[in-house]
């Protein structure tokens, strides 16, 4: 099968997201150095979910990931995780550049943006799905 799904336990998927992180009162704190980290960090991340980064940028208030997650994924959880650990990196790493916007250990909002989405759009979904060849009675 393709590389693209996720194989696991009886079952094969192919589930993503798009998710959207925006810094804490929409500061310009991102650097060109702390997104390529942030990069690194979200790919290990996914991996340990069972998952995977499939596209990751952003500019210098927000960051775009596109997720590949398995079923069992709960994503308020997955996204819990990924503010947590990437915020605790990135001050760590660059505290001298983040204290200078930040005088709090805040980092990401409390919200976010995520969106499912998927190789094909919902009106050619509900379209295969009506030219199913049901059997007549």
């Amino acid at each position: 099968m393709s590389k693209d799904f996720i194989h696991k336990a009886r079952g094969v998927s192919s589930l993503k997201c798009h998710l959207v992180l925006t810094t804490k009162y929409r500061r310009q704190v991102l650097t060109d150095p702390m997104l390529t980290r942030l990069e690194s960090i979200f790919r290990d991340l996914m991996e340990k979910w069972e998952g995977r980064l499939v596209e990751f940028n952003g500019e210098s208030d927000h960051v775009h990931l596109l997720l590949q997650y398995n079923p069992q994924t709960e994503p308020s959880k997955l996204i819990d995780n990924l503010k947590t650990v990437s915020s605790r990196y990135l001050r760590k790493e660059f505290a001298t550049e983040i204290n200078q916007v930040y005088g709090k250990e805040v980092f990401w909002t409390n919200g976010y943006f995520i969106a499912s989405c998927g190789g094909v759009t919902v009106e050619q979904l509900k379209k295969y799905i009506d030219e199913q060849d049901r059997p007549a009675e």
